[in-house]
């Protein structure tokens, strides 16, 4: 399932667990000792299972969990809740996650935590900060009616560890959710890149800290502050796999805490910035999509507008000018309504966006249809009258008010707009075009926005296109004082 949207940035903290949020490995906290075993005898017995039998390390440690725990100790999940309760934590760790979150909130950020590592789900559920995870990602097992480990059921280990980043960057959190290999925009991603950190200590925290690292997030390598060997974080920022390493402290006031709110301030200006740039790449692509929609469907566009009978509103519109005057057709389309002004005896000059539709249109109407955008209008008091019939319904509403204006400028005195909308609230793309609908409320806000225009009348239709009677349209009638 698809994690639900927020208003606010979201930035994800993920976190390696032993040596990065504990000072050791979690089984050698009071499991490996319960079966009888020392930690390092348990380690090397484990690696040469897995190297003798090509076996994944972690498969191989889990392994020697359940078979060196018969007759020693019950293997239940309880069990491992019971050995991740006495998991000791770095100093700090068990306050950090509200006071992180409590930084975020007062910056308009939604922090989120979550755990990527190759240590056990169970005993890190067991520890006291398990519910500060909106996630944990950990190897696990699966456990019979009797609560019994018999199975692994979640095999976690450094080179797979990346897909969870995927997952949490396209909000597809859930493993069995083959969603996250679905394309997404850039603009659709819940956690992109730049806003994740990753909080690691060692080579097997490498590829997600250098997938996070390139894709312009923060990669933070950490090292034992007692005792301060540096050596792997001085490593991993020389092959560039980190971009800060800090001692392993979360208490208040620590290195870590200082940069990871400095993150947070970064990522709430940052999405500022990064808004208006979608904001920019969605205005292109409303304009793109709709052209292209038109130059593709051209042949279906005329077919279904070039016969529609649309006397009415045309000879309302003329009758407001004299005969001969000059009206300039504001997107004309199939070019319906040019060769109707020219048969009756009116200049008219024909646009639109569309190459298709422009080069139907002359062909259609005998004229010379120009090839420009609506916010190319650029003359002065050269029109009696603007005919924009379903057409300027595709700008924005702040295109829409810069657009009227220059409407406005090149009517002579006294001319008149003739402009329709589809009726209602409606803004965005439908059916593949971009659309603002208008209703007499908005379109009376529009105008105050519009130098020397005055509303003179406004009445709403039916769509006179067949089987299409209940689409409600707004028309109306602007004269330039």
């Amino acid at each position: 399932m698809k994690e639900n949207e927020t208003d606010n940035p979201v930035l994800a903290i993920c976190y390696d667990f032993d040596k990065t949020l504990s000072p050791d490995d979690m089984q050698a906290q009071g499991y490996i000792q319960s079966i009888d075993y020392e930690v390092d005898d348990f380690w090397r017995e484990s690696n040469e299972l897995s190297e003798k039998n090509e076996m994944d390390r972690n498969l191989a440690y889990m392994y020697l969990m359940a078979e060196k725990s018969r007759g020693k100790v019950l293997f239940t999940k309880e069990t491992l809740h019971n050995d991740g309760a006495k998991v000791k934590l770095y100093p700090g760790v068990a306050t950090w996650f509200d006071r992180i979150n409590d930084y975020g909130e007062k910056k308009g950020v939604k922090v989120e935590h979550y755990i990527i590592s190759s240590g056990l789900k169970e005993m890190i559920e067991g520890t006291e900060v398990a519910d500060k995870f909106k996630k944990i990602y950990a190897s696990s097992f699966y456990f019979d009616e009797s609560g019994v480990a018999v199975w692994p059921a979640q095999v976690v280990n450094y080179t797979n560890k990346t897909q969870f980043l995927f997952r949490i960057e396209k909000g597809i959190l859930d493993v069995n959710d083959s969603r996250v290999n679905d394309y997404f925009k850039p603009n659709e991603y819940r956690v992109p890149f730049r806003n994740m950190v990753y909080i690691g200590d060692s080579e097997t925290d490498i590829p997600c800290m250098k997938l996070v690292n390139i894709n312009g997030g923060h990669s933070i390598g950490v090292y034992d502050s007692k005792t301060k060997d540096k050596t792997k974080v001085f490593n991993m920022l020389e092959e560039s796999r980190i971009k800060y390493f800090v001692p392993a402290d979360y208490t208040k006031k620590s290195k870590l805490e200082t940069l990871v709110k400095q993150i947070i301030d970064r990522t709430a200006s940052n999405e500022i910035l990064e808004s208006f740039h979608f904001d920019c790449v969605k205005e292109k692509n409303n304009v793109h999509n709709t052209l292209d929609y038109y130059n593709l469907n051209a042949d279906k566009f005329v077919a279904s507008t070039l016969q529609v009978d649309f006397e009415e509103t045309q000879k309302k519109f003329i009758e407001k000018l004299d005969k001969g005057a000059f009206i300039l057709d504001f997107g004309c389309g199939s070019g319906r309504d040019t060769k109707y002004f020219l048969d009756n005896g009116y200049k008219v000059d024909a646009v639109d966006g569309s190459k298709e539709m422009c080069r139907r249109a002359s062909e259609y109407t005998g004229i010379s249809v120009k090839n420009m955008m609506f916010t190319e209008l650029n003359v002065k008091e050269k029109y009696d009258g603007i005919w924009a019939c379903s057409s300027i319904l595709h700008l924005t509403k702040d295109e829409l008010e810069n657009v009227m204006n220059k409407m406005t400028t090149a009517l002579k005195p006294n001319g008149i707009i003739y402009a329709s909308f589809k009726y209602g609230n409606f803004s965005g793309e439908r059916n593949g075009r971009y659309f603002t609908d208008m209703t007499e409320e908005t379109f009376k806000e529009l105008i105050k926005k519009t130098d020397g225009a005055a509303l003179e009348e406004q009445w709403i239709t039916s769509d006179v296109r067949v089987g299409r009677g209940e689409e409600k349209w707004l028309n109306v009638l602007v004269r330039r004082g």
